[in-house]
């Protein structure tokens, strides 16, 4: 094969797979609906099952499923038959995929399922088969035609298969009324998780180790708590420890631009007062969106009496990943 070979190959098999997900959009109906409605009900958890291409579909759909609000994991056939059936109980539901709605493995457990009373909703090609005549609710997948050429390997069908499950999960995530921050919790590992869960709190400069001087300290020594600090920047405050203002390397350029005698010069005089100031608990999103907003590269964090408890700048953010 040529490379002009090789990329009409691929496009005919992205073509037909369109297809596919063109012609599911277009048969979606009310059985949809209900089966929307049995996830949503279910007391227990959804229970995903399929054979071969079928069960690693399966796997992702429950996965999604598992991180968009509805409870869910998946079961191979197989090993249901040889004791994983314990898993399931009267309170789950099963969600089950086979393109042929034959598939031996899956046939096999469904009176066990029909037993012990466990919603069932079926995904198959084929409406007439065992598995969705089988099923409170059967969803098909009207493919006709697999993007292989032999007709042999899963593709337009699987895509059918994974495009609908996104549906589902979709679907009982927006009914569910799940949130970004309800994602969050079950990807406290990931960037996302990070951005809306992590607090100020958790990635602020405390202690001794806050930058700070009081509003009569020469610029110059001021200049020695910004360099042994390293955040770019200090806090000024009154006889009370209350914040009057901050001092930053901008300030600093401003300063000097100004020809001023840095050793009899108090900060207060050349400080930038009113300083953007946050609260302690706020998000660490929240913080960033403030810094972007006022293009600013540090903040201050304060107590209810004005006094500095914090402060983070650009970088306390990226090592965080919060940006």
């Amino acid at each position: 094969m040529t490379a002009t070979d090789y990329l009409t190959s691929g496009r005919q098999t992205i073509r037909l797979e369109i297809e596919a997900v063109q012609e599911l959009l277009n048969h979606l109906d009310d059985h949809f609906s209900r089966a929307c409605e049995l996830m949503f009900n279910c007391k227990g958890r959804v229970i995903v099952t399929g054979m071969g291409k079928s069960g690693h579909i399966g796997n992702k759909i429950a996965a999604t499923l598992a991180s968009t609000g509805t409870p869910a994991f998946f079961v191979h056939p197989g090993e249901a038959s040889h004791g994983d059936l314990g898993m399931f109980t009267g309170n789950d539901l099963v969600l089950a995929l086979s393109n042929s709605g034959e598939t031996a493995e899956v046939v096999t457990i469904l009176p066990l399922i029909k037993r012990m009373g466990a919603p069932l909703v079926s995904i198959t090609a084929n409406s007439q088969s065992t598995l969705a005549r089988s099923a409170d609710i059967n969803l098909h997948i009207p493919v006709d035609r697999e993007a292989c050429p032999l007709g042999l390997a899963p593709t337009s069908s699987t895509t059918a298969q994974l495009v609908l499950g996104d549906a589902l999960a979709i679907a009982l995530l927006e009914a569910r009324g799940f949130s970004s921050e309800d994602f969050a919790f079950s990807h406290p590992g990931g960037s996302l998780g990070r951005r809306l869960l992590l607090k100020v709190d958790d990635i602020m400069h405390t202690g001794a180790e806050i930058p700070v001087v009081s509003a009569d300290t020469p610029v110059r020594e001021a200049l020695l708590e910004v360099t042994r600090k390293h955040l770019g920047m200090t806090a000024v405050t009154d006889a009370d420890g209350k914040l009057l203002g901050i001092f930053t390397d901008g300030d600093l350029r401003r300063t000097l631009d100004l020809a001023v005698d840095l050793a009899a010069t108090q900060i207060h005089e050349v400080m930038t007062p009113d300083a953007t100031r946050i609260r302690p608990g706020i998000l660490a999103a929240e913080a960033l969106s403030l810094m972007q907003e006022r293009k600013i590269n540090a903040l201050l964090v304060v107590d209810d009496q004005e006094r500095p408890v914090g402060a983070l700048n650009m970088h306390d953010m990226l090592k965080a990943g919060v940006i």
